[in-house]
């Protein structure tokens, strides 16, 4: 009986090592990427309670729709909001950024981005100053 035991698990032994190779998970071919016009928002110094929405904008330069399942600022001072809809392969989608501008002070806060791409998580940045009145 230990002599079929060990013989099985011989025969089995290369199988379950090429399974390892198989696996398609790893193949970037088949799924989206995104290829941002920049990682980094400067938004440079500007007046305590302006307008602290702008957008990160991005290609889905991939060959399968980009899903995009949350986005989260690093603070609470940093509002993420995702697109809802699927961005296709070729399309452009954008990811609106708020900064709570009555924060004064020098800042550098992220954004993680969790998606189907090949790139997950993504971390993208603001930064910025925010002067007195």
């Amino acid at each position: 009986m230990k002599k079929l035991i060990f013989i099985l698990c011989m025969a089995l032994m290369p199988a379950l090592s090429f399974a390892q190779y198989a696996n398609t998970d790893n193949d970037t071919s088949l799924k989206p990427k995104m290829e941002f016009e920049t990682e980094v928002i400067d938004y440079g110094t500007i007046k305590h309670n302006a307008d602290g929405v702008r957008f990160f904008k991005f290609e889905n330069t991939g060959s399968a729709p980009l899903i995009i399942k949350s986005v989260k600022g690093s603070c609470g001072c940093t509002v993420p909001t995702k697109p809802e809809k699927p961005i296709m392969p070729g399309e452009v989608g954008e990811i609106k950024v708020k900064y709570a501008t009555n924060r004064v002070g020098r800042f550098t806060k992220t954004v993680t981005i969790v998606s189907n791409a090949s790139e997950h998580p993504k971390v993208v940045k603001i930064k910025g100053e925010v002067l007195k009145d």
